[in-house]
């Protein structure tokens, strides 16, 4: 009980709990603390190309900044596991044509690109798997599409342009670490909230992008 002239302590509001993205987001993060950060990061990667929402880069970057000199090592099994992963996403969407549709449509909302997506592979499939593989645009979208339209688009054309839209991903950014290391690292450990902000409107921009524009 405060004593007579103390001043009681002003009422605060509860901090906001971090929304369900945010959490899931920190959730990958924290496994670049732990002895299993590289096993983390190739289920991420293979997931991450069928059906999880949170991209591989997150986990990468922290995991390279952990350990500049396995940078190079970390980019290969994540390319591996993200192939991989698109290797599964062709295949649900070819055995289980209803389900990937569902997928894509219902779940993800992408009825309206869904025609544009058909079109796409019509012109020049494996353009637009690797312009996928490589950006922001929702990357899980393009492979279960792939396995749906199997008549255009061979499951050989997708491995092909995912190992290297991926490869080219990954290693670049595992690269800038590997041989600018320390520099890198001071940038990225003084402007990671902005960073981390710039990637989120990536992540978000990259499937507005894909509904809106395509």
């Amino acid at each position: 009980m405060p004593e007579l002239g103390e001043e009681k302590p002003l009422l605060t509001t509860p901090p906001e709990k971090p929304n369900w993205l945010k959490r899931l987001y920190h959730w990958v993060l924290h496994w670049a603390d732990t002895p299993h950060g590289l096993t983390a990061l190739v289920v991420l990667a293979f997931i991450e190309s069928s059906f999880f929402l949170i991209p591989p880069d997150v986990l990468l970057i922290a995991l390279c900044m952990g350990a500049p000199r396995r940078s190079l090592k970390f980019a290969f099994w994540c390319s591996l596991g993200s192939v991989a992963g698109g290797a599964l996403g062709y295949l649900i969407g070819y055995a289980a044509e209803p389900l990937g549709r569902w997928f894509i449509i219902d779940v993800l909302g992408y009825s309206a690109a869904w025609d544009k997506v058909a079109e796409l592979y019509g012109q020049n499939a494996f353009l637009a798997i690797l312009t996928a593989a490589f950006t922001p645009i929702p990357y899980k979208v393009f492979t279960i599409a792939a396995g749906v339209f199997h008549e255009q688009v061979s499951l050989g054309t997708l491995l092909a342009a995912s190992a290297i839209g991926r490869s080219g991903r990954f290693f670049l950014v595992a690269g800038a670490i590997f041989f600018f290391g320390p520099p890198i690292k001071r940038l990225l450990d003084k402007y990671l909230e902005i960073f981390t902000v710039v990637f989120m409107v990536l992540l978000i921009g990259g499937f507005v992008l894909i509904k809106y524009l395509l």
